[in-house]
């Protein structure tokens, strides 16, 4: 019996370790948190047994246009896909317990926080979904190919940042649902020239760019 036990934990530690091993040269680890990708595939899956992918660890990497997160990953850091131009879809194992996508964008499990909508996602259109509240760090930074974004009305609060280099935007609306906005949320917004928000929105410091004109909605 004593035997058939330490089997089993070998075999698990394997299981755990021989992924990690096999994508080396590749993923930069630091226990079992991705530091970095360093590899340079188009379609790029993580391995079972990462716990965390930490910040910016796929920052300006322009060759991959797929990532796929496994159930293990428990932790995403700020601006992980930052400057991935190329970018078309983040896939979520759906037995992760703090991750979820939906249509190659990223969310929190309930889909309460939109945490990614990858740069190079084609599509001029998007509206937010109505289970969102809030818009995290950075969440549409450098996505280019859109021009309207409909913000639905169950969003409260929108993560500094959020909206930076989105330069096909015009107009945008910022429902009164809307308590809180951050900073530099709209800069490198060149084409942005009607931004409508409440009056009792809190603005955080250069949320819009000098260009925009702002329509009180109320």
């Amino acid at each position: 019996m004593k035997r058939k036990l330490i089997f089993t934990a070998a075999l698990l530690c394997v299981m755990l370790f021989v992924p990690l091993a096999l994508f080396g040269q590749e993923f930069e680890m630091n226990g079992t948190v991705l530091v970095k990708y360093n590899g340079n595939a188009a379609n790029v899956t993580i391995p079972e047994g990462i716990t965390a992918i930490g910040e910016g660890a796929f920052e300006r990497n322009t060759r991959l246009t797929s990532v796929t997160i496994p159930s293990s990953v428990i932790s995403i850091g700020d601006g992980v896909f930052f400057l991935c131009s190329n970018l078309t879809s983040i896939i979520v194992d759906t037995q992760n317990t703090e991750y979820s996508s939906l249509d190659g964008i990223l969310f929190n499990k309930n889909r309460s926080v939109l945490f990614c909508y990858p740069a190079g996602k084609q599509g001029i259109n998007y509206t937010i979904p109505s289970s969102v509240i809030s818009i995290g760090f950075g969440a549409f930074f450098g996505c280019i190919n859109l021009t309207n974004i409909t913000i639905s009305s169950s969003v409260t609060s929108i993560g500094h940042g959020a909206f930076i280099g989105c330069r096909r935007l015009t107009n945008i609306i910022i429902p009164s649902s809307v308590t809180s906005i951050g900073n530099v949320v709209f800069t490198e917004c060149t084409n942005l020239r009607t931004i409508t928000i409440s009056r009792r929105t809190r603005i955080g410091i250069n949320a819009f760019p000098d260009t925009a004109q702002i329509a009180y909605s109320d």
